[in-house]
């Protein structure tokens, strides 16, 4: 008995062993990429695996008999293969063609797993740098305001863009959805200084694509976001060498050129790999200020890879300059206004205004108008990522990054007196009675100044922004057996240290594009002669802010990833403490010059006197985020989510009292939900959804000229909430033409706002039941493209609907649509090289809507202005020519 026991097992095993199928092979893009992670699965089964860093598969089976093998990555079209299992070794060599489907884009921001946006209960966008390059985009503004939801103002220039995200109530920049590098945060600790994330970096050709992730989930790991997530992702280095050099003409003196380099580092067998890229480039600007915009970038990464896992450095260097336009003055019914010289006059910074000093207590002061806003520095990252089995795995990322950076404000024609007026008139506003006045242009030269000229009273705000941060993050994902689950445990913590002071002065300079700048003085009722500007100024103002600030933040989030048979649900909980301290800096107003003719404003200057108020803050909070997705069909999903999340407030809104160390400081919160559906079919993809997001408690800081500089006005304490509806849409008329699309609505509410008076002290109710300022209830897009490899083509509208200047509600906006026009030929000198030249029109048919109206007018808004409106026009039409080589 025992003999045929042992004789049944025996055969049994044996039977196995030859029942054992083993399938190896290769899976690459159409350019013979390796494809790392590709996913193969024998349908109907359990049974996978996926491809190593060269592409490479190895899958061992028991199952038997004629089998389906489908091979997968997200961003291409999957393939199957049908086998025969009998015990014979198997080889596959798989190509994956990219897919046309956008919902199909790879999806790695907001999630401990990589998925197709398909795969996601969550909105997404993304785009790739291929398009982003043939763009040849102006900034931020110009890649993100296809996003749905978002509104992206883009009159400013290359950086610092405002956007706003579903209806939340911010000043714009990035307050509710931090710019990313690699799945790392430019900026750990918002609110620190009044920088957008987009002044420390810029986009290169060294990325993969960029995506948003719009909703409440985003808030879980990493550093967590309240609204959403833009990420961008670094290219690393694979066995297949491949370069790129990208040049990009424009007119107004543009000239760039980025580059890309990747491949191994050392021989053939070598599991070291390198990527470097970045830019260098000069330009006068979208707008000719006599300022150049000039500056460089390198970017790179090594990463090693070992059995288990990777490590990748990442840094980045960045000296870079970009010239900033604010609004300006415009005609009542919102046109440019002619200037002396017959010509509209579309920003009013002055190239003479370069190498102004002047002298403070402390000793000489030198602005850096000229540089814009400049940033100088960069950072260094360590991402490592360790498979401990197949089913756990860790990951870890350490950042630090260190920057200088300057923001200089030009604000145009915002004076006391009505802008632009004749000199005549300006005389006699500042200097009523006055026996006679002698006006002359800084630097001579023969043009005399008539008293019928106009000129204008201008604002300067030097913003200087050192800041350094530590940050870090930890992950241990856990899948599950049976693979229903994949258990996240992770943690973040950073370190925020920033500067925060300001010098203002005042300009009085001729009402032109790149006007010259006025000396005047006169006589005055008494005989007395005043010199009233000097080298342009007419107030020596000094130091206005002197800030010192840093913050701390600790989080820790737990999350599970469920995959059943039709239903993915998502769940997580994040707990975050933080605590910072401010220094608030004395200042004090001292006479520096001694010329008795100079009006006290240019003969006094402020500086710091050595004091400081200091307190500290604390807060700790928690967000949750539960959300689901149902397979309805192979070409339908439905989902839904929903989260309770929190923002920290921006610490500088919170001045310290003395004598009082800690500072009353609660985290805002934000309830968010979402439900909608999304499609994918070989001809047509998209996504409809519907949201609300209600916040309580917002602190913000609304600053406004008054008495002649900046200040922060008021200190206002919202609840808002929105509703909206958004949609996507690709439809492929043929496997070369589609068209792209988005639509969105959403009606907004200020449900509550309590505003503090900062400068005459006392508060008020107002403003409730009005809609959000800068933000319009409409938004689309639509672009035809065509692309057939050899050729390729695009004409895409942006729209963004009526919008109020400010909450108050005075000003509307009209609806501002801009127009691009591109097109590209790409010549295939071998299988590997290959030259594209293309041309791109960005605002091709010149609109010259607003942006935005003054939002440093103040409380008491802009309607009574019947001379003049204050606002930002859209960037003027430019064009762009490019060639980008590939080898």
């Amino acid at each position: 008995m025992k003999k045929l026991v042992f004789a049944i097992i025996t055969l049994l095993c044996f039977g196995t062993a030859i029942a054992q199928t083993e399938i190896t092979g290769n899976v690459k893009d159409e350019a013979g990429v390796p494809i790392l992670g590709a996913n193969l699965l024998i349908m109907g089964s359990t049974e996978g695996t996926t491809t190593d860093f060269d592409g490479n598969f190895l899958l061992t089976t028991n199952l038997t008999g004629s089998q389906t093998i489908r091979v997968s990555f997200v961003g291409f079209t999957a393939v199957e293969n049908t086998v025969e299992l009998n015990g014979s070794a198997i080889t596959l060599d798989i190509v994956l063609q990219e897919s046309g489907q956008q919902l199909d884009e790879v999806v790695i921001t907001a999630s401990s797993t990589f998925r197709s946006q398909k795969q996601a209960p969550l909105s997404i966008s993304s785009k790739k740098m291929a398009e982003i390059t043939k763009l040849s985009a102006n900034s931020q503004a110009d890649i993100l305001r296809t996003v749905p939801g978002i509104t992206a103002e883009g009159g400013g220039g290359e950086t610092a863009t405002n956007l706003f995200v579903r209806g939340l109530p911010s000043g714009g920049q990035y307050v509710f959805n931090p710019l990313q590098y690699d799945g790392m945060p430019l900026i750990s600790s918002f609110g620190l200084n009044s920088s957008a994330h987009d002044v420390y970096a810029r986009p290169d050709i060294g990325f993969k694509g960029v995506e948003f992730v719009r909703g409440g989930a985003a808030i879980l790991y990493g550093a967590g976001s309240v609204a959403g997530i833009i990420n961008y992702t670094s290219k690393t280095g694979d066995t297949n060498p491949g370069n790129t050099i990208n040049v990009e003409w424009g007119d107004g003196d543009r000239l760039k050129t980025d580059f890309y380099s990747g491949g191994r580092l050392g021989g053939e067998d070598s599991n070291t790999f390198y990527a470097f890229t970045g830019f260098v480039r000069t330009d006068q600007g979208p707008l000719d200020t006599g300022l150049a915009t000039r500056g460089v970038q390198f970017r790179g990464n090594i990463k090693k890879r070992f059995e288990r896992g990777t490590f990748t450095v990442h840094a980045q260097f960045i000296n870079d300059r970009a010239q900033f336009y604010l609004p300006l003055p415009l005609s009542a019914d919102r046109e440019r206004i002619n200037g002396n010289d017959g010509e509209p006059v579309q920003q009013l910074l002055s190239g003479q205004l370069e190498e102004t000093s002047f002298l403070t207590a402390g000793g000489v002061y030198e602005s850096p108008i000229e540089d814009g806003v400049f940033t100088k520095g960069g950072y260094i990252m360590g991402d490592f990522s360790y498979n401990f089995s197949d089913n756990l795995r860790f990951k870890s990322k350490v950042r630090y990054a260190n920057y200088e950076h300057n923001f200089a404000l030009y604000v145009g024609g915002n004076g006391t007196n009505g802008n632009p007026i004749s000199l005549n008139n300006y005389v006699e506003s500042v200097a009523p009675g006055n026996l006679g006045f002698s006006a002359t242009y800084q630097g001579g030269g023969d043009a005399q100044i008539n008293g019928s000229d106009l000129v204008v009273d201008n604002l300067h705000v030097d913003r200087l922004r050192p800041m350094t941060d530590y940050s870090g993050e930890a992950s241990l994902t856990l899948r599950s057996n049976d693979g229903f689950h994949n258990f996240t445990l992770g943690t973040f913590l950073s370190r925020t240290e920033a500067e925060d002071v300001n010098y203002q002065y005042r300009v009085l300079s001729e009402f032109n594009n790149n006007p010259r700048l006025v000396n005047l003085s006169y006589t005055d009722a008494g005989g007395a002669n005043v010199i009233f500007s000097e080298g342009g100024l007419t107030n020596r103002v000094g130091m206005t802010s002197n800030r010192f600030l840093d913050q701390n933040r600790t989080a820790f989030y737990i999350t599970d990833e469920m995959v059943f048979d039709r239903w993915r649900f998502d769940v997580g909980f994040r707990l975050e403490s933080t605590e910072g301290n401010f220094s608030n800096g004395g200042l004090v107003e001292s006479a520096v010059y001694d010329n008795a003719e100079l009006t006290d404003d240019l003969r006094n200057v402020q500086f710091a006197d050595g004091s400081f108020t200091r307190a500290r803050i604390s807060a700790t909070d928690w967000a949750v985020s539960l959300a689901g997705l149902y397979e309805l069909s192979e070409s339908t999903n439905l989902y839904a989510n929903f989260s309770r999340g929190f923002f920290f407030p921006q610490i500088r809104s919170f001045a310290p009292v003395a004598g009082i160390p800690e500072s009353n400081y609660d985290a805002e919160n934000i309830i968010q939900f979402e439900a909608g559906a999304k499609f994918g079919t070989s001809k047509f993809s998209g996504s409809a959804a519907a949201y609300y997001v209600s916040l309580k408690d917002r602190v913000r800081i609304n600053q406004a000229i008054v008495g002649g500089l900046l200040v922060d006005q008021t200190r206002s304490e919202q609840n808002t909430s929105t509703f909206g509806l958004e949609a996507t849409w690709d439809y492929r008329f043929t496997d070369v033409l589609s068209l792209q699309g988005t639509a969105t609505y959403q009606n907004h509410e200020i449900t509550k706002n309590i505003q503090e008076d900062l400068v005459n002290g006392g508060s008020t109710v107002t403003n409730e039941g009005n809609e959000l300022a800068r933000q319009p209830n409409i938004l689309g897009s639509i672009a035809l493209n065509y692309d057939d490899r050899a050729f390729d083509a695009l004409f895409s509208l942006n729209h963004t609907g009526k919008k109020f200047t400010s909450d108050i509600n005075d000003v509307e906006l009209d609806a501002i649509t801009i127009a691009r026009l591109g097109a590209g030929y790409t010549f295939n000198t071998n299988d590997e090289n290959s030259v594209r030249l293309g041309f791109s029109i960005f605002n091709l048919f010149d609109s010259d809507g607003i942006t935005e109206g003054n939002p440093r007018a103040g409380v008491a808004g802009e309607a009574g202005n019947q001379d003049f409106f204050f606002g930002r026009p859209i960037l003027p039409r430019r064009f762009f020519l490019t060639a980008t080589f590939n080898f």
